[in-house]
């Protein structure tokens, strides 16, 4: 039996305690708001992308777009995040190319190889890692990754990411009861909505959206993760996408895969996957979210026997165990290869804009602020 059953099972007992929870970190909240528990509040912008739920949304792929986005407009930013199971050599760690997810964790890593010009820190305790960017760096802005409920950190936008399932079954459902890291007042502080959902399936949640998220005020934009192709994996390989010239591939021309996923939402991968070459993978090897992959893994997946496919998430581990021998004789590598990704925006609600336009605006109204 799984967690949603066992919650659902068990419902009758775990509401009372889930509605505790959610007056707790109601609590907390307030503590925070009023000053009583001290907070990093940088002379410059503060922007949060996170969740109100556990696991996986999206918030990751939204702080990439943002990172590409100051890129492209000449500004700097320094990623705040906590690096779920990483153990830093030191702390704050700026992450670089060449440190391991064990250090720096899955998805700091992922965002400071695709953006080699960003300052990625990790660091539980989120302030010093910002103490310590406005000491050595002075970016032009902040960006807190799954940053909602890390409120130790004064925010100027918070970009809250849902699910469809937030929508629906789990609305307002708080831990133990449900996924929910709070409850829904919390959702108040927002200032936009995202929601992680192709364009047909964000329409048929209309009468949802309008019913959980009218009453807050604030836009609702759609965005989903396309690929564009395939990158090689390996180590000793160029690990960056094709826009900055890594080995890449368009597509499998109709050969069989077997796709590995160490994420949270593995049926939105499977469904990327199927989308993308017409076709389902002959396997899909699931496992756990944010997996220590280790060389037994990689040899499991070469003796598939053909193209692995799996996500950038997985690669900047797989990679570590890939393109050099073990030293077994006979032992096989995985032809390995992960999606090449990009970030799109489809229909907004509540908004005369897409996504790009709202922060363009909003990111003007924060730094004007800031110069006033």
């Amino acid at each position: 039996m799984n967690v949603a059953a066992i919650q659902k099972a068990c419902a009758p007992l775990l509401r009372p305690l889930g509605a505790a929870y959610a007056a707790c970190m109601a609590v907390r909240r307030a503590a925070y708001e009023v000053g009583a528990l001290p907070r990093f509040a940088p002379p410059r912008p503060v922007v949060s992308v996170g969740n109100i739920c556990w696991g996986g949304t999206g918030k990751t792929p939204l702080v990439h777009w943002l990172l590409r986005w100051c890129g492209a407009h000449g500004l700097s930013a320094a990623v705040l995040t906590r690096g779920y199971g990483a153990k830093p050599p030191q702390l704050p760690l700026r992450v670089r190319s060449a440190n391991t997810a064990a250090e720096a964790g899955d998805e700091p890593l992922m965002l400071a190889r695709q953006n080699p010009d960003a300052a990625v820190l990790v660091d539980p305790v989120r302030r010093r890692a910002g103490h310590w960017a406005e000491a050595h760096l002075s970016p032009h802005l902040y960006l807190l990754d799954d940053g909602f409920q890390h409120l130790a950190v004064r925010r100027d936008l918070d970009i809250v990411v849902l699910r469809p399932a937030d929508l629906t079954g789990q609305w307002g459902r708080t831990i133990p009861a449900g996924s929910w890291r709070e409850g829904v007042t919390a959702l108040r502080r927002a200032h936009a909505f995202c929601v992680k959902a192709e364009p047909d399936l964000f329409n048929a949640l209309g009468p949802q959206l309008e019913r959980r998220l009218l009453d807050y005020g604030m836009p609702v934009f759609s965005f989903r993760l396309a690929p564009r192709g395939l990158v090689r994996v390996g180590r000793g390989l160029d690990p960056r996408p094709a826009e900055q010239g890594g080995a890449t591939r368009a597509h499998l021309d109709g050969a069989p895969y077997i796709l590995a996923s160490g994420v949270g939402e593995p049926a939105q991968v499977h469904d990327t996957a199927t989308r993308f070459f017409g076709y389902p993978p002959l396997r899909h090897r699931i496992f756990p979210d944010h997996h220590p992959y280790t060389g037994g893994d990689v040899r499991s997946l070469a003796a598939e026997g053909c193209t692995v496919v799996c996500t950038p998430k997985d690669a900047v581990k797989l990679s570590l165990f890939c393109g050099e021998s073990d030293g077994r004789e006979g032992a096989r590598q995985p032809d390995l290869w992960a999606f090449d990704l990009v970030t799109e925006f489809g229909p907004a609600l509540w908004s005369a804009t897409n996504f790009p336009e709202w922060w363009a605006a909003r990111w003007a109204g924060l730094s004007a602020a800031r110069r006033a």
